[in-house]
């Protein structure tokens, strides 16, 4: 039967049947559980063995005092030894190259930043927030309606690309950096749409839009000290609303026709100038030859008329003679036919005498030679007037065209 039920005798603990080890209770003969104070005894033994033996032995009197204020010394002992470890690793961080790190040492930002690298700092005492100071990242804001300078409202999608410069103020000085872009992004883009005219916007001038705008976030950001620096601003989209978008398209093709054409005449008015130019300055010079020509001609008449003057003052009548015989012999150098007043009638002599010099040519395969234009002026001398005309020499000059000037 059980140890503890009804009947059983003190023998069965003789026995070894004592579930507690032997011993029952002071002057009982072993019918009650164990004393709670030597399994407490037994239980602190082992951990004083362990830790150290903090406790000692102790005379039987005080054993269970001693024992129980050894048992608490060396449990705290022990948890302080595992939580100190656990603390200890728990300050221990990599941080990146990227990153950048900002402690707050009970509350007070550093002015160092934790750089890359395997760093410890005390956990609760410090309080570090990792940064990534490398990344390029980047904001879209969608389309708005916004209002021009001219009175117009337009559809316009911008992205922000932004970096984080400085990490502290970007912890410290502001509650929430993110939001404050996003804000002065906004105030941005409208101020800046707000100054500039419908059709800049949506032909030339996105790029200076996206300039301006940029140049005024950074300012905002510098001014709320939020450690970030805008890198760049896109004009992704531009477009008028969409009721009244088919006119603006219209009016942007003809803008297109008209930007055609100048190209075209641009295009056709350098090719026509320069010819222009090259034919304006051979004019000119063949003025300058020309007068350069007229020049010399009238210095030479000048010059042979002094000469003619002093011969004439020498043998006047000679020299009229001469003269008359020079003009005749231009005259008819200039003149393919002759009509001679033939003596003895009222008849006209005819002499055509490109017609006699082209059946000469034709005859003989070249032009007429000078005999054979003597032999035309002697037949023809017959007809010509008494003795004040010319003689027969002179007129194979006058028609040959060769006689001396």
């Amino acid at each position: 039967m059980a140890w503890n039920e009804p009947g059983n005798n003190g023998n069965d603990n003789d026995n070894g049947n004592d579930p507690w080890g032997g011993g029952g209770r002071k002057g009982g003969g072993g019918q009650g559980p164990p004393d709670i104070d030597e399994v407490i005894k037994n239980v602190t033994k082992k951990f004083n063995s362990l830790f150290g033996g903090f406790g000692g032995s102790s005379s039987n009197s005080g054993g269970s005092k001693a024992a129980g204020g050894g048992f608490n010394r060396g449990l705290i002992v022990a948890l302080m030894s595992v939580l100190a470890v656990v603390w200890g690793f728990m300050g221990f961080r990599i941080v990146d190259e990227a990153e950048r790190g900002v402690v707050l040492r009970f509350g007070k930002a550093q002015d160092d930043t934790l750089t890359p690298g395997l760093r410890w700092n005390p956990p609760i005492i410090d309080d570090v927030t990792l940064v990534n100071v490398s990344q390029l990242n980047a904001k879209t804001y969608p389309s708005e309606a916004m209002l021009t300078t001219d009175e117009n409202i337009i559809d316009i999608d911008v992205t922000v690309q932004y970096r984080i410069s400085d990490p502290v103020k970007y912890v410290i000085a502001v509650q929430d950096p993110e939001l404050s872009l996003d804000n002065a992004s906004q105030s941005a883009i409208r101020h800046v749409v707000g100054g500039v005219s419908m059709d800049l916007i949506l032909t030339t001038g996105r790029s200076a839009l996206a300039d301006d705008v940029e140049e005024r976030l950074q300012n905002y950001m510098d001014v709320y000290d939020t450690g970030i620096f805008i890198s760049q601003v896109n004009v992704i989209d531009a477009q008028p609303p969409a009721d009244v978008r088919p006119a603006f398209d219209d009016v942007i093709r003809a803008r297109e026709d008209e930007e055609r054409a100048q190209n075209q005449a641009n295009q056709y008015a350098n090719q026509v100038i320069p010819e222009a130019r090259g034919e304006a300055q051979r004019q000119m010079e063949e003025a300058n030859a020309y007068k350069e020509e007229v020049i010399a001609r009238a210095t030479g008449d000048a010059s042979r008329f002094n000469s003619l003057l002093s011969e004439y003052l020498k043998a006047p009548e000679v020299t009229r003679q001469r003269i008359y015989i020079e003009s005749i012999q231009d005259v008819m150098v200039s003149s393919s036919k002759i009509m001679i007043d033939v003596e003895g009638g009222n008849n006209m002599l005819y002499v055509p005498l490109d017609k006699i010099m082209e059946q000469s040519g034709a005859g003989n395969g070249r032009g007429g030679s000078t005999q054979e234009l003597r032999d035309l002026a002697n037949q023809l001398a017959p007809y010509l007037p008494g003795p004040n005309s010319v003689n027969t020499a002179d007129r194979s000059r006058i028609s040959t065209g060769r006689g001396n000037r």
